[in-house]
């Protein structure tokens, strides 16, 4: 794993502890959290205020998060809002916190700047012991203090200074004034530089956690559904509409396609993005040289030409099918004849944008593992554990592409695999993404006819007019299909050489529209 340290692949962007007053103010929030101290005089803490080292010195990943329920934080500087955080057993963990951490952080700055402070991120449940479990987590209450509770005594100071001014006879209540005098002692002048810092309550909504094994939680979507990894005891007792595993392929693609959470990599023929698949399909012929021991030191992108000759009979499924993918976008090949239960059909796939886009991308990374820079991305614990497995010639290759490759242009790298950031408006200070899934009411209506029984969302293209919100049932057996009509979720599909998504495919064909186009000029030439 050192290889990925030294490269700033694993441990990076962390904040350094190395003055004595530091370390002693860590020391009072650790003690004050959990009861013990460090005897380390330098180290590393990321949002949250874990230390790597200390963990390792104290034998307990977990010391700040116990259970992996309940995660608790130590905040020494507002600086920390920028590392990442280490071990978090769920997905929204960190942008909680980094939310909280950036509303407050005028209040923050000025109490970490006497003080550390530390606070706790709680669950509805200290414990996860069964499926049902993850089904009672709806908030997180995020609540913090100093460890010699400066907010606390700050809001009882402020109590006693409106009695003081409202009570009748309070310049005579020596004892109010004498605890009110202690109070200012230790926080300051509280009207001049008032210190409020309250809890805050936040929806967990949608996420996934390392617990039971990894599941996908998406309580908010249309069809609410659960989706694990594999099947573990009390799952099918869930009371949620729909409970899948990642081996229910066609169940989790009919779902997804739904819900408009996916689109293709490559919408359309194009070059460039063409390179995305190539990229995808060279990490896997390194992957397979690897496994046939051969050495990928100082291997170029036309030595992976010879690798894929050299190796051609034990390329992989995934390879093959996005192969096809990859004429169709660059070489004017065939549409690509894939579905759910090809192996390559997931590596072809990205969250559309909407809010959960960076959830959805976990869930398919978690299907097409082989993609090694994106499993780094999105999925970095199951990175991790893969890395472990590899040989060192594989090793190299990742890390030496990873710092060289992605790590040099990180934005240029996600627009590519991802697309661009969910587009969104600011209503009344809410946040509010402009997601594309049609609304939920609309599919209900598709499904209530009768006709329609027994079909999965993946049997109908979902598609609306500009003009009215009629939906037009048609069978989609290919997504690559130019010739079906496109749908308005992740799966459309233009027929021009533009930017935009406006073609209907009731339209007329380029070439009769400048057929028409033509007998119009004749026509207007006569009349002359």
């Amino acid at each position: 794993m050192m290889r990925l340290v030294k490269a700033g692949l694993m441990f990076g962007n962390l904040y350094e502890v190395s003055s004595p007053a530091m370390v002693e103010r860590y020391n009072r929030a650790l003690d004050y959290l959990i009861g013990k101290r460090t005897a380390l005089t330098e180290f590393h803490v990321d949002i949250a205020g874990f230390s790597p080292e200390i963990a390792d010195e104290l034998d307990d990943q977990f010391y700040l998060n116990p259970h992996g329920a309940n995660q608790m934080f130590i905040l020494l500087s507002t600086d920390q809002k920028t590392a990442p955080l280490l071990g978090s057993q769920f997905s929204t963990s960190r942008s909680i916190l980094r939310r909280y951490l950036d509303e407050n952080e005028q209040q923050l700055f000025g109490l970490t700047a006497r003080e550390a402070v530390a606070g706790e991120l709680l669950n509805s449940i200290f414990k996860i012991d069964e499926p049902a479990d993850l089904l009672d987590i709806n908030q997180i209450e995020v609540t913090a203090d100093t460890t010699q509770s400066h907010v606390a005594e700050a809001e009882t100071l402020t109590t006693q200074i409106d009695q003081f001014l409202t009570k009748d006879d309070a310049w005579w209540d020596d004892v109010l004034i004498a605890e009110m005098i202690e109070l200012a002692k230790r926080t300051g002048n509280i009207q001049r530089n008032p210190v409020k810092l309250g809890s805050k309550v936040y929806e967990q909504g949608n996420y996934f956690t390392d617990h039971l094994g990894g599941v996908y939680v998406f309580r908010d979507a249309a069809t609410p559904t659960v989706i694990a990894r594999k099947k573990i005891d009390g799952l099918e007792d869930l009371d949620i509409a729909q409970v899948l595993t990642l081996d229910d392929r066609e169940e989790v693609s009919n779902w997804l396609y739904q819900e408009g959470l996916t689109q293709l990599v490559v919408q359309r023929p194009n070059q460039d993005s063409a390179l995305v698949i190539r990229q995808k399909m060279d990490f896997i012929v390194a992957t397979v040289a690897a496994e046939q021991g051969h050495d990928l030191e100082g291997l170029s992108r036309q030595n992976m030409r010879q690798l894929e000759r050299r190796y051609a009979n034990d390329l992989p499924e995934e390879f093959l099918g996005l192969m096809d993918v990859w004429r169709w976008a660059s070489m004017g090949g065939r549409v690509p004849k894939l579905g759910p239960d090809h192996p390559s059909f997931f590596y072809a796939l990205r969250g559309s944008q909407h809010p959960d886009r960076d959830l959805v991308n976990m869930l398919l990374t978690d299907l097409s593992r082989l993609d090694f820079r994106q499993l780094f991305i999105c999925h970095k614990p199951l990175f991790y554990d893969a890395y472990r497995s590899w040989s060192d010639s594989k090793k190299d290759f990742v890390v030496r592409f990873l710092e060289q490759e992605y790590a040099m242009d990180k934005a240029g790298a996600r627009e590519a695999l991802f697309g661009g950031e969910p587009s969104m408006t600011i209503e009344d200070g809410t946040i509010r993404y402009q997601s594309k899934k049609p609304h939920p009411e609309k599919w209900a209506s598709i499904r209530a006819d009768g006709s329609n029984a027994g079909k999965t969302a993946k049997d109908f293209t979902g598609q609306w007019t500009h003009d009215d919100d009629t939906a037009y049932d048609r069978i989609r057996k290919n997504p690559w299909d130019q010739s079906e009509p496109r749908k308005k979720d992740g799966w459309k599909r233009d027929d021009d050489d533009d930017d935009d998504d406006d073609d209907d495919w009731r339209r007329k064909s380029k070439q009769r529209r400048a057929y028409e186009k033509r007998q119009s000029e004749k026509d207007r030439k006569k009349k002359r």
